[in-house]
């Protein structure tokens, strides 16, 4: 039987405190009508954060503990639905109670997983031929405030070649949130597609729930062999969120006012990354924007110690240098036999390309060379770089040397002599 308590000690901003026994942390809680979460146990004394804020909430009102976390519902049913950062719907459609599950549990047991060796299409050639996204990563998209990276993300889940998409979104703009509902509806991928969105608008405490959410049922779905893509937006947003939690609990904060147990935090999520043995697989692809652009700044430090590489985002292309998914040579030599020296000799030119394009900013005379080098670097930035631009690894790699036989000989590109008999574009050769 529920005790219930009826004597507030405290309400301070959203955070009620009460005498109570028997209390875990983390524990779910109905203050008056609204749901809360222990944060902070003190012997007897119990804080709770209260999910809607404490507006409303008087000392005597009912506070009664349900004796287990926050949940989540799991089934079929969620593919197409809208819920917010508490689990509610958004999208006016009815609430499901069935098959709760628990969220914010471990991370999967490390014997079970398996070495990832499958690549995700996304129809992206930034993605696909350079730094290919693989089965099982965590991978972060370092990015500004102002860059599209919630257009990108949302092109991702709709060409992502996967079972399921789990977009869980954090602090988002009104608008924001409605591009990602419209898009995925008019591309018809929400067939496929469960969504927890938290607007800037809603109370901080539920963007907190909103990754623990997301992989809880994105891990249920992989138990049942389904590949999953978990995309997260915006991580710094989260951990803002966790920072002024901190503050509220009076914790001693640590570098630029975040919690000390920030790496814990973005690791106990990114590690629900996983593929698994006679199972599915979880990938997770979450933007990290930067404050001031410095990749120093404790989010994205932090987020770089644990993921498997990083996408830079910059001046709306993905940028070749920076950019590095560290998976990518567990799956690139077995896409397409010329794959990975088409990749490499691509981006040595193209680093050429930037030094032509140095040069000539300061008024040097360009050479032959140089001219070839910033016709090379104009295509392949409109051809290739261009987020715009979708179409299938194959296609992406063969537009690759077409660009190079537009601009260069064959003897000019570096590329093996084997490789250039077998793939050199006869017409443009001729």
């Amino acid at each position: 039987m529920q005790k219930v308590y009826t004597k507030i000690e405290s309400i301070v901003g959203n955070v009620v405190t009460v005498r109570a026994e028997g209390v875990r942390n983390a524990d779910l809680a109905l203050v008056g009508d609204s749901y809360a979460s222990v944060i902070k146990l003190d012997k007897d004394l119990v804080s709770l954060q209260v999910f809607a804020g404490a507006q409303g909430i008087s000392t005597n009102d009912p506070v009664r503990f349900l004796g287990r976390p926050m949940q989540v519902s799991f089934s079929e049913h969620l593919l197409g639905r809208i819920f917010d950062g508490a689990g509610v719907p958004r999208d006016n459609g009815p609430a499901l109670k069935e098959n709760m599950i628990d969220i914010g549990g471990p991370s999967f047991n490390p014997a079970k997983r398996i070495v990832p060796k499958h690549m995700i299409r996304t129809g992206i050639p930034m993605i696909d031929v350079f730094n290919t996204l693989v089965e099982s990563q965590k991978l972060p998209i370092f990015s500004v405030s102002g860059e599209p990276y919630n257009q990108l993300l949302a092109r991702i889940a709709l060409q992502a070649e996967v079972d399921v998409i789990v977009l869980g979104g954090m602090g988002l703009k009104y608008d924001d949130y409605l591009t990602f509902r419209d898009t995925l509806e008019k591309g018809g991928a929400m067939s496929h597609t469960v969504m927890f969105i938290h607007t800037a608008a809603d109370p901080t405490v539920e963007s907190t729930l909103v990754p623990d959410m997301s992989l809880a049922v994105a891990e249920q779905f992989a138990l049942e062999g389904k590949t999953v893509l978990v995309l997260l937006t915006d991580m710094t947003s989260f951990c803002d969120a966790q920072k002024e939690l901190a503050i509220t609990m009076e914790q001693v904060p640590s570098n630029r006012g975040y919690p000390g147990d920030l790496y814990s935090c973005l690791a106990s999520r990114y590690e629900k990354a996983v593929a698994i043995e006679g199972a599915g697989s979880i990938t997770i692809l979450g933007v990290t924007t930067m404050p001031g652009d410095d990749v120093t700044h404790p989010v994205p430090d932090n987020t770089g110690y644990i993921t498997e590489g990083q996408f830079y985002l910059k001046n709306g292309h993905i940028e070749p240098f920076g950019s590095l998914s560290r998976l990518k040579q567990n799956v690139n030599g077995s896409t397409r036999d010329d794959h990975r020296a088409l990749m490499d000799g691509m981006i040595k030119l193209y680093a050429q390309y930037k030094e032509s394009l140095e040069k000539k900013s300061m008024g040097f005379l360009m050479s032959a060379w140089d001219e070839k080098l910033l016709k090379y670097g104009e295509l392949f930035e409109s051809k290739l770089m261009d987020l715009s631009v979708n179409i299938p690894l194959e296609q992406a790699l063969d537009l690759g040397w077409e660009i190079l036989a537009e601009c260069f000989e064959p003897n000019e590109t570096g590329l093996k002599t084997s490789l250039i008999k077998q793939r050199w574009p006869k017409k443009l050769d001729a």
